[in-house]
């Protein structure tokens, strides 16, 4: 199933805010910041790029229902399986 770039766009978007706020929790563990505040602003990263996963799954079934004659009959329910549990 291939995605087009116009059909994610706010998945991409997300994505890159969380790239920067990683950028930002580097530049903290560099400058000696906190344990605490490290760990805050990393859950924070790690909580955006989950959600950036799962959306992209919810986006890939969409698409596979749409393409499909059969509707839910037609996607391969495993292979999504895979995909969505391969974020947990």
């Amino acid at each position: 199933m291939d995605l087009e770039p116009t059909e994610i766009k706010a998945i991409i978007t997300r994505m890159k805010r969380a790239h920067g706020h990683l950028g930002s929790v580097i530049r903290m563990m560099e400058e000696g910041s906190d344990c605490e505040s490290v760990l805050t602003q990393l859950a924070a990263v790690n909580k955006a790029i989950a959600r950036s996963g799962y959306a992209i799954v919810a986006t890939g079934l969409q698409h596979c229902l749409a393409e499909s004659d059969e509707g839910l009959d037609g996607v391969d329910v495993k292979k999504m399986e895979k995909l969505f549990l391969a974020l947990a």
